[in-house]
């Protein structure tokens, strides 16, 4: 028996509750002229994504007052089904000592060293897209 897939949009609020869940995702940014995206752990604070990235890195350089897109998804290859949800917003560099550590503590990079620049990137543009089976 074959199955049907299909997919949907959802809606800003079904996408930040999957987007809510955490995890590793894709950031977008601009470096040197060209697209350029990098794999990184997040969480949802409020109305942000909250990434953490070294000093001195490239996303670093390009984080704090540009737009950036990030990107999350869950998806079964066998079943070739899952979720995508894409947020695009105005970034900035957290410089509020308080708000570094208390993030510091809810967001643990997978990549070892020092990763002591926060970013956030508000939730300004939310889109998310679900394939399912029918």
């Amino acid at each position: 028996m074959t199955l049907t897939r299909r997919m949907e949009t959802l809606s800003p609020s079904q996408s930040q509750e999957l987007l809510g869940r955490g995890g590793i995702g894709r950031v977008v940014f601009t470096d040197r002229g060209l697209p350029a995206v990098l794999p990184v752990a997040f969480v949802v604070d409020g109305d942000s994504v909250v990434i953490r990235t070294a000093d001195g890195s490239r996303l670093a350089r390009a984080g704090n007052d540009t737009v950036l897109s990030f990107q999350t998804d869950t998806l079964n290859e066998t079943s070739r089904t899952g979720w995508s949800v894409v947020v695009t917003g105005q970034a900035r560099i957290e410089s509020d000592e308080g708000e570094r550590d208390r993030i510091t503590g809810l967001l643990e990079p997978w990549v070892p060293g020092r990763r002591d620049v926060i970013i956030r990137i508000p939730l300004t543009l939310v889109t998310g897209r679900r394939i399912t089976t029918v």
